[in-house]
């Protein structure tokens, strides 16, 4: 059985963070241990009970989203990050990266998005909604960090490149020349050794680290 990981939500919407509380329980490996409807009692409850993962919302009443996420990274640096949002804003998408997210997602996504986004930030990994994904690509595709000891292979490295410029398996495949099953095998060492989630996840990361 997998570990099961801690959460703690900040939502001043009572009828979303009952959803987000029903769907984190019955997930068999994420388990709510409190909750707050506001930044600073949001804070105090984060701080006190040092949670695997912290869901926070970023419109919250007292201090926004954004500002808990700074001040979480400093009270409880082993806490990892998911944003939840209404908005696919630019501004708001690089301001939770710089104070620190580790995933985000948009409340219009499914149930099962948001879980995966939480499951990614909780194995130490990073996850982007598809809806928001473009603007981190974009953002970190000129804004690189240090390059890194990397853990991948020349070979992944080279079709992580061409993810990240857009292109498919069957057109990896041809670029390459070499078999969509072995394109696929390469992906799947890919997402492992990143612990990405997706595709799309795994080029963000490989970004953020200055992999690619």
């Amino acid at each position: 059985m997998s570990e099961v990981r801690t959460v703690v939500l900040v939502e001043d919407h009572a009828l979303t963070r009952a959803g987000l509380r029903t769907a984190l329980d019955a997930s068999g490996d994420l388990r709510v241990v409190g909750e707050a409807q506001d930044g600073l009692a949001g804070f105090e409850t984060i701080a006190r009970l040092q949670p695997n993962v912290a869901v926070i919302d970023i419109g919250l009443p007292g201090i926004d989203g954004i500002e808990l996420t700074r001040r979480v990274r400093t009270a409880s640096p082993l806490t990892r990050i998911a944003i939840l949002t209404v908005h696919d804003l630019e501004s708001e998408v690089l301001a939770a990266l710089a104070a620190g997210a580790d995933a985000y997602s948009v409340k219009t996504s499914s149930a099962e998005q948001i879980l995966t986004a939480v499951r990614a930030a909780a194995s130490g990994g990073a996850y982007f909604d598809p809806q928001i994904a473009g603007i981190v690509m974009r953002h970190f595709g000129t804004r690189r960090a240090a390059p890194v000891e990397s853990p991948l292979t020349e070979r992944e490295t080279e079709i992580l490149r061409m993810i990240a410029d857009g292109h498919g398996n069957n057109e990896i495949a041809s670029g390459l020349y070499i078999g969509l099953g072995t394109v696929k095998g390469h992906i799947r060492d890919i997402l492992e050794k990143l612990a990405a989630a997706d595709r799309t996840q795994a080029a963000v990361v490989a970004l953020r680290r200055g992999l690619i």
